[in-house]
């Protein structure tokens, strides 16, 4: 079985481009709410954090404030993030979760990898979910702004690896433009849940222990969102067709289904090969799996570029149910017919 998670303490990654509305959101929720305790590990650019005050005040304590030297939490200051949780974990029981919010530019690849590479850590603490927040009015003058060749605009990334999309600001933009900035955030992820909101009041049952980012959540998809066609939904539920009104992200999301029971040495070599070659273009991935050989065990797995967490699922196959293999990749570059083709390749031929 999947194992118990239970004792650890949620993390729930906060990201999002500057002037998103993070740190509104940080004291909405310290300010305005008495049901949750939750430890804020609060983090932006500059020596000292420009954001230390105004969050100061919405706190019970002071001391409870944890700040970190050099304001950055990213891939090149890993150590400070090790350090940070490690003091914290004597008193973790004492928080209903965790609250991690990052600066604007930070890819939460190097979060998730030390929370769930590092014993010290893990043996304390999960990733609940990555929570992105968009600023509904100026998102697709982000999303659209033009990098090096080959290369990823951070706001992009930011919505490729969330389990969460705070949609914010969302007053400031009319109905015909907020369909248009749900068909773009689900062309880049359509598995992510889209939640509106203004002055990022966000319904924190929504964000918070959710147990979104577990292998589990490719169990609780929407079956459409493995169809293969060329239609995107709007806010309202409706389909349109999709206009080429804008350059075409380079961040995608795809989902890829078929029946069948899938040869395990055939499609763990299939998968190491692809992480191998291209583990920097696979944002996120998932997958619901039936192996040959391994009776009614249903497997999952999830991974963060090259970093895959793989085990049972905690319910068998059904009796009666079809042993459909779900997959989902979000990355760049990413072509559905060829992962198609070479996924269902990895299927057991049975002798005839």
């Amino acid at each position: 079985m999947v194992e118990n998670t239970d004792d650890l303490t949620p993390i729930t990654v906060v990201t999002g481009f500057l002037g998103a509305g993070k740190t509104t959101l940080v004291n909405y929720i310290l300010k305005e709410q008495k049901t949750w305790k939750i430890a804020v590990l609060e983090n932006e650019f500059g020596e000292v954090s420009i954001d230390t005050g105004l969050v100061a005040e919405s706190m019970d304590a002071p001391e409870d404030l944890i700040t970190m030297d050099n304001g950055c939490v990213c891939c090149s200051i890993r150590g400070d993030l090790l350090r940070t949780l490690g003091q914290l974990s004597k008193r973790r029981k004492d928080f209903d979760t965790i609250l991690l919010e990052t600066t604007g530019l930070a890819d939460p690849a190097p979060i998730v990898y030390t929370i769930q590479t590092n014993p010290k850590m893990s043996e304390h603490y999960r990733i609940d979910s990555i929570v992105t927040l968009a600023d509904a009015k100026h998102l697709e003058v982000h999303l659209d702004e033009i990098k090096p060749e080959g290369a990823v605009n951070e706001a992009q990334q930011q919505v490729a690896f969330a389990d969460r999309i705070l949609l914010n600001k969302i007053d400031l933009v009319t109905e015909e433009e907020k369909k248009h900035i749900y068909s773009r955030l689900r062309k880049i992820n359509k598995f992510a849940r889209v939640i509106e909101t203004e002055r990022s009041r966000a319904p924190l049952d929504k964000i918070l222990k959710v147990n979104s980012f577990s292998m589990e959540g490719i169990l609780s998809y929407d079956p459409d969102f493995f169809d293969d066609d060329d239609d995107e939904d709007a806010p309202d539920g409706n389909l349109k067709k999709k206009k080429k009104t804008h350059r075409p992200d380079l961040v995608q999301s795809v989902g890829i289904s078929f029946a069948g029971n899938l040869h395990a040495q055939w499609f763990n070599m299939f998968m190491m090969d692809l992480l191998k070659e291209r583990a920097a273009d696979f944002y996120r991935t998932k997958g619901l799996l039936s192996f040959h050989g391994q009776g009614d065990t249903k497997f999952v797995f999830q991974g963060v570029h090259e970093q895959i967490n793989f085990g049972p699922a905690d319910k068998p196959w059904g009796k009666d149910e079809e042993r459909v293999n779900k997959f989902v990749f979000i990355g760049k570059n990413l072509n559905r017919r060829e992962l198609t083709k070479s996924l269902m390749e990895c299927l057991y031929k049975y002798d005839t």
